[in-house]
């Protein structure tokens, strides 16, 4: 069962295309079968929360919370790894700060 914290491998579409590929993403949340992903790059030059192979990346990578969209149950292939405590601790830190940025 997939959960909040979950890297997987999903066909993601890229916004300017109608095109999909296969690439990691960091469950945030689910709802309803539907998943609110954040995309996951190995652009470590990129703004982001770092994922390092300790975390269980395969290569050094950024999850990108300006990158986040909702994908379907059946877009998922398969689950990669899951988060260590500490580091979807930071995911929502980040997140929260984000949002307050929104209230002004």
């Amino acid at each position: 069962m997939l959960k909040a914290g979950d890297i997987v491998l999903a066909h993601i579409q890229y916004m300017d295309t109608f095109e999909t590929k296969l690439r990691p993403a960091l469950i945030l949340f689910e709802e309803y079968d539907n998943f609110v992903v954040a995309g996951v790059t190995s652009n470590t030059s990129m703004d982001g929360i770092p994922l390092t192979r300790k975390d269980g990346a395969i290569k050094e990578s950024v999850i990108k919370l300006n990158y986040i969209f909702t994908i379907s149950k059946m877009m998922i292939l398969k689950p990669l790894f899951s988060l260590a405590m500490e580091k979807k601790k930071m995911v929502y830190e980040e997140l929260v700060k984000r949002v307050h940025h929104l209230r002004g």
